[in-house]
Protein backbone atom coordinates (compact mmCIF):
# COMPACT_ATOMS: atom_id res chain seq x y z
CA UNK A 1 0.00 0.00 0.00
CA UNK A 2 2.69 2.36 0.84
CA UNK A 3 4.46 1.74 -2.20
CA UNK A 4 1.73 2.69 -4.04
CA UNK A 5 1.60 6.20 -2.34
CA UNK A 6 5.22 6.27 -3.14
CA UNK A 7 4.58 5.38 -6.96
CA UNK A 8 1.41 7.68 -7.07
CA UNK A 9 2.80 10.75 -5.34
CA UNK A 10 6.47 10.46 -6.84
CA UNK A 11 5.54 8.84 -10.45
CA UNK A 12 9.68 9.31 -11.79
CA UNK A 13 10.93 9.11 -8.39
CA UNK A 14 14.21 6.37 -8.57
CA UNK A 15 12.62 5.13 -5.60
CA UNK A 16 9.12 4.15 -6.85
CA UNK A 17 9.31 1.24 -9.42
CA UNK A 18 12.89 0.82 -9.47
CA UNK A 19 13.56 3.14 -12.61
CA UNK A 20 17.34 3.55 -13.65
CA UNK A 21 18.49 0.39 -13.03
CA UNK A 22 17.71 1.14 -9.12
CA UNK A 23 16.07 -1.62 -7.34
CA UNK A 24 11.99 -0.36 -6.41
CA UNK A 25 11.41 0.18 -2.76
CA UNK A 26 10.06 -3.12 -1.20
CA UNK A 27 7.17 -3.58 1.25
CA UNK A 28 9.49 -4.38 3.73
CA UNK A 29 11.19 -1.19 3.53
CA UNK A 30 8.23 0.43 3.93
CA UNK A 31 6.65 -1.46 6.54
CA UNK A 32 9.78 -1.17 8.74
CA UNK A 33 9.86 2.71 8.13
CA UNK A 34 6.07 3.18 9.59
CA UNK A 35 5.38 6.59 10.74
CA UNK A 36 8.12 8.10 8.59
CA UNK A 37 7.02 6.47 5.62
CA UNK A 38 4.95 9.83 4.23
CA UNK A 39 8.13 12.24 5.27
CA UNK A 40 10.06 10.37 3.22
CA UNK A 41 7.09 10.31 -0.09
CA UNK A 42 7.46 14.09 0.43
CA UNK A 43 11.06 14.63 0.67
CA UNK A 44 11.45 11.80 -2.38
CA UNK A 45 8.97 14.00 -4.15
CA UNK A 46 10.55 17.47 -3.24
CA UNK A 47 14.63 16.16 -3.95
CA UNK A 48 13.28 15.19 -7.67
CA UNK A 49 11.88 18.54 -8.73
CA UNK A 50 15.44 19.94 -7.98
CA UNK A 51 16.71 18.52 -11.15
CA UNK A 52 14.41 20.17 -13.16
CA UNK A 53 15.84 23.39 -12.28
CA UNK A 54 19.05 22.21 -14.55
CA UNK A 55 16.56 23.79 -17.49
CA UNK A 56 16.52 26.80 -16.51
CA UNK A 57 19.40 29.81 -16.35
CA UNK A 58 21.09 29.92 -12.68
CA UNK A 59 18.94 33.14 -11.95
CA UNK A 60 15.49 31.74 -13.02
CA UNK A 61 17.16 28.27 -10.99
CA UNK A 62 17.36 30.61 -7.67
CA UNK A 63 14.26 31.82 -7.88
CA UNK A 64 12.59 27.90 -8.08
CA UNK A 65 14.77 27.07 -5.50
CA UNK A 66 14.03 29.72 -3.18
CA UNK A 67 10.13 28.94 -4.45
CA UNK A 68 11.12 25.45 -3.66
CA UNK A 69 12.40 26.12 -0.30
CA UNK A 70 10.39 28.94 1.37
CA UNK A 71 7.27 28.32 -0.88
CA UNK A 72 6.73 24.48 -0.21
CA UNK A 73 9.12 23.05 2.12
CA UNK A 74 9.30 25.59 4.45
CA UNK A 75 5.62 25.59 5.30
CA UNK A 76 4.92 22.18 5.05
CA UNK A 77 7.51 21.20 7.42
CA UNK A 78 5.63 24.25 10.27
CA UNK A 79 2.30 23.08 9.53
CA UNK A 80 3.49 19.15 9.99
CA UNK A 81 4.98 20.43 13.33
CA UNK A 82 2.47 23.10 14.29
CA UNK A 83 -1.03 22.00 13.01
CA UNK A 84 -2.75 23.42 15.97
CA UNK A 85 -1.16 26.48 16.33
CA UNK A 86 -1.53 27.79 12.89
CA UNK A 87 -5.05 26.71 12.44
CA UNK A 88 -5.58 29.13 15.35
CA UNK A 89 -4.11 31.63 13.45
CA UNK A 90 -5.34 31.70 10.69
CA UNK A 91 -8.77 31.26 11.98
CA UNK A 92 -10.14 35.04 11.84
CA UNK A 93 -8.98 35.25 8.43
CA UNK A 94 -11.50 32.44 7.59
CA UNK A 95 -14.30 33.65 9.20
CA UNK A 96 -14.08 36.48 7.08
CA UNK A 97 -13.69 34.49 4.51
CA UNK A 98 -16.96 32.91 4.92
CA UNK A 99 -18.68 35.95 5.98
CA UNK A 100 -17.72 37.23 2.79
CA UNK A 101 -19.06 34.23 0.79
CA UNK A 102 -22.33 34.30 2.45
CA UNK A 103 -22.64 38.28 1.41
CA UNK A 104 -21.68 37.21 -2.01
CA UNK A 105 -24.18 34.84 -2.31
CA UNK A 106 -26.76 37.09 -1.06
CA UNK A 107 -25.88 39.26 -4.11
CA UNK A 108 -26.25 36.86 -6.86
CA UNK A 109 -29.32 35.12 -5.39
CA UNK A 110 -32.36 35.20 -7.17
CA UNK A 111 -36.02 36.11 -6.01
CA UNK A 112 -37.77 33.04 -5.74
CA UNK A 113 -40.68 32.51 -7.99
CA UNK A 114 -44.38 32.56 -7.12
CA UNK A 115 -44.99 29.17 -8.10
CA UNK A 116 -41.92 28.49 -6.11
CA UNK A 117 -43.27 29.93 -3.12
CA UNK A 118 -46.69 27.65 -3.61
CA UNK A 119 -44.57 24.96 -4.05
CA UNK A 120 -42.69 25.26 -0.75
CA UNK A 121 -45.89 26.29 0.98
CA UNK A 122 -47.92 23.11 -0.64
CA UNK A 123 -44.86 21.39 0.74
CA UNK A 124 -44.74 22.59 4.23
CA UNK A 125 -48.76 21.83 4.70
CA UNK A 126 -47.94 18.34 3.50
CA UNK A 127 -44.94 17.74 5.86
CA UNK A 128 -47.50 19.44 8.76
CA UNK A 129 -49.76 16.85 7.84
CA UNK A 130 -47.40 13.80 8.13
CA UNK A 131 -46.46 15.14 11.16
CA UNK A 132 -49.63 15.45 12.39
CA UNK A 133 -50.31 11.44 10.93
CA UNK A 134 -47.40 9.73 12.71
CA UNK A 135 -47.97 11.63 16.15
CA UNK A 136 -51.29 10.50 15.59
CA UNK A 137 -49.81 6.97 15.39
CA UNK A 138 -47.81 6.97 18.00
CA UNK A 139 -50.97 7.95 20.09
CA UNK A 140 -53.11 5.32 18.78
CA UNK A 141 -50.47 2.32 20.22
CA UNK A 142 -50.83 4.09 24.03
CA UNK A 143 -54.11 4.80 24.06
CA UNK A 144 -56.60 2.75 26.01
CA UNK A 145 -59.78 1.25 24.92
CA UNK A 146 -61.59 3.39 27.97
CA UNK A 147 -60.67 6.52 26.15
CA UNK A 148 -62.77 5.93 22.68
CA UNK A 149 -65.60 4.38 23.55
CA UNK A 150 -68.63 5.32 23.40
CA UNK A 151 -69.54 5.30 27.76
CA UNK A 152 -72.26 3.51 28.92
CA UNK A 153 -74.84 6.54 29.72
CA UNK A 154 -74.69 6.95 25.35
CA UNK A 155 -75.38 3.22 24.59
CA UNK A 156 -78.60 2.54 22.54
CA UNK A 157 -79.47 -1.07 23.42
CA UNK A 158 -82.24 -3.38 23.57
CA UNK A 159 -83.58 -6.00 25.33
CA UNK A 160 -83.57 -9.73 24.49
CA UNK A 161 -87.63 -10.20 24.96
CA UNK A 162 -88.26 -7.37 22.09
CA UNK A 163 -89.32 -8.75 18.85
CA UNK A 164 -87.63 -7.93 15.36
CA UNK A 165 -89.88 -5.33 14.49
CA UNK A 166 -89.26 -3.10 17.59
CA UNK A 167 -85.58 -3.56 17.03
CA UNK A 168 -86.26 -2.24 13.52
CA UNK A 169 -87.82 0.68 15.00
CA UNK A 170 -84.41 1.27 16.90
CA UNK A 171 -82.26 1.29 13.77
CA UNK A 172 -84.44 3.70 11.68
CA UNK A 173 -84.89 6.23 14.65
CA UNK A 174 -80.68 5.83 15.38
CA UNK A 175 -79.23 4.82 12.46
CA UNK A 176 -77.18 2.16 14.02
CA UNK A 177 -76.72 -1.11 11.66
CA UNK A 178 -75.49 -3.04 15.29
CA UNK A 179 -77.34 -2.83 18.32
CA UNK A 180 -76.46 -4.51 21.34
CA UNK A 181 -78.59 -6.66 22.85
CA UNK A 182 -79.21 -7.11 27.04
CA UNK A 183 -80.32 -9.22 29.08
CA UNK A 184 -81.56 -9.09 32.30
CA UNK A 185 -79.84 -5.49 32.39
CA UNK A 186 -77.56 -3.34 30.91
CA UNK A 187 -74.22 -5.22 32.68
CA UNK A 188 -76.36 -8.16 31.19
CA UNK A 189 -75.05 -7.80 27.42
CA UNK A 190 -76.18 -10.96 25.29
CA UNK A 191 -75.07 -10.35 21.91
CA UNK A 192 -75.53 -8.10 19.24
CA UNK A 193 -78.24 -7.55 16.53
CA UNK A 194 -77.63 -7.29 12.59
CA UNK A 195 -79.61 -4.97 10.61
CA UNK A 196 -78.74 -6.92 7.62
CA UNK A 197 -80.09 -9.91 9.61
CA UNK A 198 -83.41 -7.88 10.15
CA UNK A 199 -83.38 -7.14 6.67
CA UNK A 200 -83.32 -10.65 5.67
CA UNK A 201 -85.94 -11.56 7.96
CA UNK A 202 -88.28 -8.93 5.97
CA UNK A 203 -87.36 -10.31 2.47
CA UNK A 204 -88.61 -13.65 3.33
CA UNK A 205 -91.43 -12.02 4.65
CA UNK A 206 -91.43 -13.97 7.75
CA UNK A 207 -93.61 -12.67 11.28
CA UNK A 208 -91.94 -11.08 14.06
CA UNK A 209 -89.86 -12.69 15.86
CA UNK A 210 -87.81 -12.16 19.45
CA UNK A 211 -84.74 -10.38 18.99
CA UNK A 212 -82.89 -13.22 21.34
CA UNK A 213 -83.05 -15.33 18.07
CA UNK A 214 -81.50 -12.82 15.76
CA UNK A 215 -78.50 -11.86 18.00
CA UNK A 216 -74.89 -12.56 17.20
CA UNK A 217 -72.21 -13.50 19.95
CA UNK A 218 -70.29 -9.95 20.73
CA UNK A 219 -67.02 -9.55 22.27
CA UNK A 220 -66.02 -8.53 25.24
CA UNK A 221 -62.58 -6.96 26.27
CA UNK A 222 -61.44 -5.16 29.31
CA UNK A 223 -61.32 -0.93 29.24
CA UNK A 224 -57.59 -1.32 30.01
CA UNK A 225 -57.09 -2.86 26.98
CA UNK A 226 -54.90 -0.71 24.25
CA UNK A 227 -56.35 0.31 21.41
CA UNK A 228 -53.79 -1.34 18.82
CA UNK A 229 -53.90 -4.34 20.40
CA UNK A 230 -58.00 -4.14 20.00
CA UNK A 231 -57.42 -3.60 16.30
CA UNK A 232 -55.82 -6.75 16.12
CA UNK A 233 -58.34 -8.35 17.98
CA UNK A 234 -60.96 -6.96 15.99
CA UNK A 235 -59.25 -8.27 12.77
CA UNK A 236 -58.69 -11.50 13.88
CA UNK A 237 -62.20 -12.04 14.86
CA UNK A 238 -64.14 -10.39 12.50
CA UNK A 239 -65.89 -8.42 14.50
CA UNK A 240 -66.86 -4.52 14.32
CA UNK A 241 -68.01 -3.66 17.89
CA UNK A 242 -66.92 -4.94 21.49
CA UNK A 243 -68.75 -4.25 24.90
CA UNK A 244 -66.17 -2.60 27.08
CA UNK A 245 -66.11 -3.85 30.83
CA UNK A 246 -64.60 -2.32 34.00
CA UNK A 247 -62.82 -4.06 36.28
CA UNK A 248 -66.14 -5.17 38.67
CA UNK A 249 -67.32 -7.04 35.07
CA UNK A 250 -69.76 -4.15 34.83
CA UNK A 251 -70.74 -2.63 31.21
CA UNK A 252 -68.54 0.78 30.77
CA UNK A 253 -68.93 1.50 27.38
CA UNK A 254 -69.30 0.10 23.84
CA UNK A 255 -65.87 0.14 21.43
CA UNK A 256 -66.42 0.02 17.66
CA UNK A 257 -63.75 -0.07 14.24
CA UNK A 258 -65.10 3.00 13.41
CA UNK A 259 -64.03 4.64 17.30
CA UNK A 260 -60.62 2.92 16.32
CA UNK A 261 -59.75 4.37 13.03
CA UNK A 262 -60.87 7.37 14.10
CA UNK A 263 -57.96 7.72 16.87
CA UNK A 264 -55.69 7.73 13.82
CA UNK A 265 -56.98 9.66 10.72
CA UNK A 266 -59.21 12.11 12.37
CA UNK A 267 -63.57 12.08 12.91
CA UNK A 268 -65.32 9.78 10.48
CA UNK A 269 -69.02 11.37 9.39
CA UNK A 270 -70.87 10.41 6.32
CA UNK A 271 -74.52 12.40 5.21
CA UNK A 272 -76.41 10.73 7.86
CA UNK A 273 -74.09 11.62 10.97
CA UNK A 274 -76.04 14.89 12.40
CA UNK A 275 -73.13 15.32 15.17
CA UNK A 276 -72.31 18.72 17.44
CA UNK A 277 -68.45 19.33 17.92
CA UNK A 278 -67.34 18.79 21.16
CA UNK A 279 -65.83 21.73 21.18
CA UNK A 280 -67.91 24.62 20.15
CA UNK A 281 -66.09 28.46 19.98
CA UNK A 282 -68.49 30.52 21.59
CA UNK A 283 -66.44 34.07 20.65
CA UNK A 284 -64.00 35.99 23.19
CA UNK A 285 -62.52 33.75 24.38
CA UNK A 286 -65.29 31.67 25.37
CA UNK A 287 -65.94 27.19 24.78
CA UNK A 288 -68.91 25.52 25.20
CA UNK A 289 -67.68 21.86 25.83
CA UNK A 290 -69.09 18.50 25.64
CA UNK A 291 -68.41 16.72 29.25
CA UNK A 292 -67.52 13.58 26.86
CA UNK A 293 -64.32 15.92 25.13
CA UNK A 294 -61.23 14.20 25.92
CA UNK A 295 -58.81 16.78 28.51
CA UNK A 296 -56.05 16.37 25.82
CA UNK A 297 -58.56 17.66 23.33
CA UNK A 298 -59.50 20.77 25.13
CA UNK A 299 -55.88 21.32 26.57
CA UNK A 300 -54.63 21.49 22.89
CA UNK A 301 -57.46 23.92 22.17
CA UNK A 302 -56.36 26.33 24.86
CA UNK A 303 -52.73 25.57 24.70
CA UNK A 304 -52.73 24.68 28.68
CA UNK A 305 -51.54 21.74 30.36
CA UNK A 306 -54.54 20.61 32.12
CA UNK A 307 -54.31 17.87 34.93
CA UNK A 308 -55.39 13.79 33.26
CA UNK A 309 -55.18 11.46 36.42
CA UNK A 310 -57.89 9.25 37.38
CA UNK A 311 -60.26 10.88 34.38
CA UNK A 312 -60.18 11.36 30.58
CA UNK A 313 -62.84 13.85 29.90
CA UNK A 314 -63.99 16.92 30.88
CA UNK A 315 -66.81 15.89 32.91
CA UNK A 316 -64.14 13.84 34.63
CA UNK A 317 -62.01 16.75 35.76
CA UNK A 318 -65.12 18.65 36.50
CA UNK A 319 -66.35 15.87 38.59
CA UNK A 320 -63.20 15.44 40.48
CA UNK A 321 -62.33 19.18 40.78
CA UNK A 322 -66.33 19.39 42.43
CA UNK A 323 -65.19 15.78 44.74
CA UNK A 324 -68.84 15.37 44.03
CA UNK A 325 -71.75 15.81 41.60
CA UNK A 326 -71.71 19.46 40.93
CA UNK A 327 -75.24 22.08 40.71
CA UNK A 328 -75.97 23.66 36.89
CA UNK A 329 -74.22 27.18 37.54
CA UNK A 330 -71.23 25.99 39.92
CA UNK A 331 -67.81 27.60 38.99
CA UNK A 332 -64.47 25.69 39.19
CA UNK A 333 -61.02 26.99 38.34
CA UNK A 334 -57.60 24.71 37.35
CA UNK A 335 -54.33 25.87 35.57
CA UNK A 336 -55.80 29.76 34.95
CA UNK A 337 -58.91 27.86 33.21
CA UNK A 338 -62.55 28.69 34.84
CA UNK A 339 -65.10 25.73 34.35
CA UNK A 340 -68.98 26.70 34.71
CA UNK A 341 -71.43 24.09 34.69
CA UNK A 342 -73.85 24.24 31.49
CA UNK A 343 -75.87 21.67 31.97
CA UNK A 344 -76.55 18.28 33.48
CA UNK A 345 -78.02 14.81 32.16
CA UNK A 346 -79.14 13.29 35.62
CA UNK A 347 -75.94 13.16 37.50
CA UNK A 348 -73.59 13.29 34.44
CA UNK A 349 -72.30 16.74 33.33
CA UNK A 350 -73.49 17.04 30.04
CA UNK A 351 -71.75 20.59 28.92
CA UNK A 352 -69.07 23.06 30.72
CA UNK A 353 -68.59 26.65 29.65
CA UNK A 354 -64.54 27.05 29.44
CA UNK A 355 -62.56 30.03 29.24
CA UNK A 356 -59.31 31.13 30.47
CA UNK A 357 -58.99 34.14 33.03
CA UNK A 358 -55.99 35.79 34.28
CA UNK A 359 -53.97 35.19 37.20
Amino acid sequence: MLQWVVRTTCPSCPFADGAGGKPAVTHEVLLALGGQAMPLVLVCNDLYAVPALRAYTKAEARAKQAALVFGDMVPRGYGRNRPGSLAYSFSGLLHVAVAAGKTADDWVADEPEPETLELDQDADELHREELELISSVLDFSDALVREVMTPRPDMVTIAATDTSDQVLDVIVETGYSRIPVTGDNIDDIVGVAHARDLLKLLDDERSAVPVSELARQIVIVPETKRVSDMLKHMQASQSHMAVVVDEFGGTAGLVTIEDLLEEIVGEITDEFDDEEALIQDLGNGVFLVDGRCPVEDLSEQLDVALPEEEWDTVGGLVLALAGRVPKKGEVFSVEGVQFVVARLQGRRIAHVQVQRVRG
